[in-house]
């Protein structure tokens, strides 16, 4: 499936789940209030479920979302420490003072943090996307077979991505990035009502790059 094909697919799963069904979708705007019950849904989504599932078994969406949250941050804990450790190390929390800098200049010492925290953004950034790569192909295996274990199981994972073909997985990821920035730039320059229609685009949002990503793993299994 070729990434106008994922796109199409995804959009058109997303409209069907959503729209002339408004009362699923007051149901997962309120979901996503709630957060760890969109991300419930989501799993369910991603268990390549045709049509979009109907919310239900709250309970079951709520301790489903605190796991696919648990996945996220264990995804990220070493990004965040590699973004924390560059931060101090070349002059963040303090630590200039510490290798005999000039800090008497307040305004010298405040650009230096804030080069300091530009370039462990960036890192940061570098490092959670190439994690991502394998996380988002982790939350799909654990939608698939309900195993958190799966959702580390980096050698299968690898295979799939390998299937997917790497080059081809990064830009289909990379478009789905873009068309859901611009989505929320549009929005954004919305005034007054801009967050308020983020909250209602929610469940669409969640819902289209949900299936997108099950999408993606299909091609490779």
């Amino acid at each position: 499936m070729g990434i106008g094909e994922l796109l199409s697919d995804s959009f058109g799963y997303a409209n069907e789940g959503l729209i002339g069904k408004w009362v699923r979708w007051i149901i997962l705007i309120i979901s996503s209030i709630i957060f760890p019950l969109i991300m419930g849904y989501s799993l369910r989504v991603m268990k390549g479920t045709t049509p979009a599932p109907e919310p239900g078994d709250y309970l079951g969406m709520f301790i489903d979302g605190i796991k696919m949250i648990i996945i996220e941050i264990v995804y990220m804990i070493i990004p965040i420490i590699i973004a924390i450790a560059t931060f101090s190390l070349s002059g963040g929390f303090g630590s200039a003072a510490m290798y005999g800098m000039n800090v008497d200049n307040p305004l010298a010492y405040f650009g230096m943090l804030i080069a300091t925290f530009g370039l462990s953004l960036v890192l940061f950034m570098i490092v959670a996307f190439i994690f991502s790569l394998f996380g988002i192909i982790g939350m799909v295996r654990f939608a698939r077979t309900g195993s958190m274990g799966e959702a580390f199981a980096f050698g299968e994972i690898t295979n799939t991505i390998g299937k997917i073909g790497w080059v081809q997985y990064i830009i289909a990821l990379i478009v789905l990035f873009i068309v859901i920035f611009v989505i929320y730039a549009i929005i954004g320059i919305i005034p007054v009502i801009g967050g308020i229609i983020d909250l209602i685009i929610a469940p669409y949002i969640v819902m289209m790059t949900s299936r997108y990503y099950s999408n993606l793993y299909d091609t490779g299994a």
